[in-house]
């Protein structure tokens, strides 16, 4: 009876390994391949000694899909759409990230505009055919893809998430004439108005499918030679996992899956230290992944998108990403202030310290020198460090620029991306009606820890929770989400009870669609949880508000009323309730429920027997370099307390204590720091 997780990183792929009839846990750390992911994820496990036979649940999240739609290694897609609508995706919405950069243009689209090609029809707003599909144009666009070899074909024609006949009969005219070709329709994938955003999901889709499937397939026959009969679940955006077989067709929800993963895992982790308000601080190499959870849900966005201007419009968790991890660079921009991030020296040649020949500072080479690292405790020992080259670099290219002494520019490095992350937390509570006072800080990922005390005490965050293993956090989201899809539908009208009965019949067809689907996923019904939710809004407005529904609806829509207008002052922080509300559309929620892991506690025992020693730490607080007490991770016991200044280290991670903070362990073997004032 064992469990595994696994989080394909860009430079690393950690795994996880529960056994459930003895409680044991094995974590391993294995080079990433990027040519075939699968790779990897197999030699992580065969690290950790797995027994194939016995393995009964197989859970990943990976970075596949994000790094292929970043680097554009995509395979050769084309577009057909209506004829006048060959531009939607170049045109958008005519918004930039950044409207005050006019020399910054959105990215090219997915398809070149060669590839993106029309055909005569038309269907109305209310799914009325108006111009019948031109079939001749059809075949013709097919025999144009087939010359160009053009593998993978997306469909999105006007309105066709009312009426999908001319998409569904233009899908058969591919299959007949290019029957290689991998085809998706819009009207399947996305069923909701507004082109440009249902296009964009379509043909991120269609160019995933390909790249995803390739190393799945791949994996899933390895495990199945090795001895494993279950299935291969994939993590997907939304917190919920997916077969091989369904994410064939849904490709695009991959793309967010590691942060989501890791998202889940934060939030699991607070509630079992006894929190429900959580924010999630993932902080790795590169980046740091922000994330919140109220009342134990992890918040929810239906618009993301890897690269601005391309919305992929599935439910995904809400993560704010910023260029702030340990290899991100410090610099000097053109007005001559000291700016840290986005850009990362990443794992090759990674900070200077790594050796490899890397010439620029970075946040890791900056806690190098204030001694919260200790070079012989990288990833285990297994890594050699060079702490000299990260003083050469940082005097060189931040202290003598500002005629500064060495230890002030490496504190300057640590404020500022302390203040970077801080922002991020920021956007994701401040900015959505959230005050972080109620919340708890859960710090992870490979340098997460090392930065979070601070992050807490500038967001007057009251307490932060480190877990056991902080470096794999992404690998145990993997091992505690349900099997889960969504659908949804564009359905507008007054949120009026004679609207009541056609609500309920349209509900009801959806959560048919939608226990067939998990049916074919071979979920019983005993584990089968369907929600429902509404997307309402003001009339007039443009952006609407998610609100849970009933199951059934009843006779009214009060309650759901009721409730919109509370959820529209908390996130707006005003309400209308004599102004009328309108229902924008319907979502149906499908969860095939799996019995999550039970993980053991850990023995009693006090922190002197984890104490490595003292070594000089440079902590502001005191203002300068204090003896500060070094403990061991894996010697600490439940019950253990430590007061600030004082350091942690185990493999995957360093936690720094300030000054005035005070840390415990419970009883799961987890951290919980009290923030000093």
């Amino acid at each position: 009876m064992i469990r595994a997780g696994v989080d394909v990183g860009g430079t690393f792929t950690d795994t996880i390994i529960f056994h459930e009839k003895t409680g044991k846990i094995d974590i391993t750390k294995t080079p990433s391949t990027p040519d075939n992911p699968a790779e990897g994820i197999l030699r992580g496990l065969e690290k950790a000694d797995l027994d194939f036979s016995n393995l009964t649940l197989f859970s990943h999240g990976s970075t596949v899909g994000t790094n292929a739609l970043i680097t554009r290694d995509l395979p050769h897609t084309g577009l057909i759409t209506t004829t006048g609508f060959r531009d939607v995706l170049e045109i958008g919405r005519a918004t930039k990230e950044d409207v005050w950069d006019a020399y910054k243009d959105v990215a090219p689209p997915y398809v070149r505009r060669r590839d993106r090609l029309e055909v005569e029809e038309r269907i109305d707003y209310d799914g009325t055919v108006v111009t019948p599909l031109n079939e001749d144009q059809a075949r013709n666009v097919v025999r144009i893809f087939k010359r160009r070899g053009v593998k993978t074909i997306a469909i999105s024609l006007i309105n066709a998430y009312m009426n999908g006949a001319h998409e569904k009969r233009m899908r058969d005219i591919v299959e007949k004439g290019h029957p290689d070709a991998f085809v998706c329709c819009s009207h399947e994938i996305l069923p909701e108005m507004f082109e440009h955003e249902r296009t964009s999901t379509t043909v991120i889709n269609a160019a995933l499918a390909p790249v995803v499937m390739e190393y799945l397939t791949d994996l899933a026959k390895r495990l199945k030679a090795k001895g494993y009969g279950g299935d291969v679940l994939a993590m997907h955006s939304g917190g919920g996992v997916m077969t091989v077989e369904a994410m064939s067709f849904y490709a695009s929800r991959i793309a967010n899956s590691g942060p989501t993963a890791g998202a889940i895992a934060g939030a699991f982790i607070a509630q079992q230290c006894g929190f429900e308000n959580a924010i999630g601080l993932d902080m790795g190499g590169t980046s740091t992944d922000v994330s919140l959870t109220f009342k134990g849900k992890v918040q929810t966005t239906d618009e993301w998108w890897v690269e601005y201007g391309y919305p992929i419009m599935f439910p995904s968790a809400d993560i704010k990403t910023i260029g702030a991890g340990g290899g991100s660079v410090a610099w000097i921009d053109e007005g001559g202030a000291l700016r840290v991030g986005p850009k990362s020296m990443g794992a090759d040649p990674g900070p200077a310290c790594y050796g490899k020949g890397g010439d620029q500072p970075t946040i890791t080479d900056a806690n190098l020198i204030l001694n919260w690292l200790a070079p012989e405790m990288f990833l285990g020992g297994d890594m050699k460090i060079v702490p000299g080259l990260s003083k050469e670099v940082l005097q060189k290219r931040v202290a003598d620029h500002f005629n500064m002494d060495l230890i002030d520019a490496a504190v300057a490095v640590e404020e500022i991306a302390v203040a970077n992350i801080s922002n991020a937390v920021g956007l994701v509570s401040t900015a959505k009606g959230f005050d972080p006072r109620d919340f708890v800080l859960v710090a992870f990922g490979g340098a997460g820890p090392l930065h979070a005390a601070n992050v807490a005490k500038t967001m007057n965050i009251p307490q932060v929770i480190v877990p056991p293993w902080p470096g794999i956090n992404s690998a145990l989201g993997c091992l505690l989400v349900n099997i889960e899809h969504d659908l949804s539908q564009t359905f507008i009208t007054p949120a009026e009870d004679d609207v009541v009965p056609d609500l309920e019949r349209k509900f009801q067809e959806m959560e048919e669609e939608m226990e067939g689907r998990l049916e074919k996923e071979r979920i019983a019904k005993d584990a089968m949880r369907v929600d429902r939710s509404l997307s309402m809004r003001y009339t007039g407005q443009w952006r609407h508000l998610s609100i849970p529904a009933a199951r059934p609806l009843g006779k009214t829509l009060k309650g759901v009323v009721e409730k919109f207008h509370q959820e529209h002052r908390r996130v707006h922080a005003y309400s209308d309730l004599e102004r009328d509300v309108q229902i924008y559309g319907l979502r149906v929620t499908g969860k095939g429920l799996v019995q999550k892991p039970v993980f053991p506690k850990i023995q009693k025992g006090d922190a002197e027997k984890a104490l490595r020693g003292k070594r000089a730490a440079y902590f502001k607080e005191e203002g300068g370099f204090v003896p500060t007490a070094v403990y061991l991770r894996s010697m600490l016991g439940a019950g253990a307390r430590m007061e600030g200044p004082a350091i942690v280290e185990q493999m995957d991670s360093t936690i720094a204590i300030p000054p005035g903070d005070v840390a415990q362990v419970d009883g799961m073997g987890n951290i919980i720091i009290t923030v000093g004032r």
